[in-house]
């Protein structure tokens, strides 16, 4: 277990954190079995903690045409080109256990054109990497070859902010100097101790 400190900014006591955000982080807990990093330094600013998890549920809690899996697979790869390694770790790992699958985290952090995922996914994350590279770029015929894979217009919404939802993430992950958990580098790659 490292002991670095999981922020440049400090991490408010427990006892100092607002109703509301005790009860999400316990929520958290209780199903995680710890408390994710991005919770606890996030706490600094209370109202800035509502508004990023308020946005993030949106996106990534929603129904729509994009499953957990194909969602998490676009935060790994759009963290990776933005050097944000608290993303990469901690989706990855969430990723790995949305596709049972231990080792298409790393394949799709590295190089989602290499990785075993399927023609859907991988134009999937060519649009979500234009997005975040080029999205001043982005034209009629990415949308086209979405469509050419069954995702509808709301579809590539989704893919377009979530790419951008965590392009803020990464960028305030890597200011701040975020860590992720240990307990992320292992999940959905060693089965479970049974209970």
């Amino acid at each position: 277990m490292t002991h670095k400190p999981i922020s440049r900014y400090p991490v408010p006591d427990p006892q100092d954190w607002p109703d509301d955000i005790r009860a999400r982080i316990l929520e958290v807990q209780e199903k995680a079995g710890f408390v994710p990093n991005v919770f606890l330094t996030l706490a600094h600013r209370p109202d800035e903690f509502r508004a990023f998890f308020a946005y993030h549920d949106a996106l990534m809690l929603k129904e729509g045409g994009l499953s957990k899996g194909e969602r998490e697979m676009i935060v790994v790869a759009t963290s990776a080109v933005n050097d944000c390694l608290y993303c990469v770790v901690a989706h990855g790992a969430i990723l790995r256990i949305y596709e049972k699958n231990a080792l298409v985290a790393d394949q799709v952090a590295v190089n989602h054109r290499k990785a075993d995922i399927t023609p859907r996914q991988r134009a999937m994350l060519d649009f979500a990497l234009k997005v975040c590279r080029a999205s001043g770029t982005v034209d009629d015929a990415d949308f086209a070859a979405l469509h050419a894979h069954g995702f509808s217009d709301e579809d590539a919404w989704d893919i377009a902010a979530i790419t951008a939802f965590f392009g803020l993430s990464n960028r305030m992950a890597n200011v701040i100097s975020m860590r992720p958990n240990d307990e992320f580098f292992l999940m959905g790659r060693v089965p479970k101790a049974p209970k």
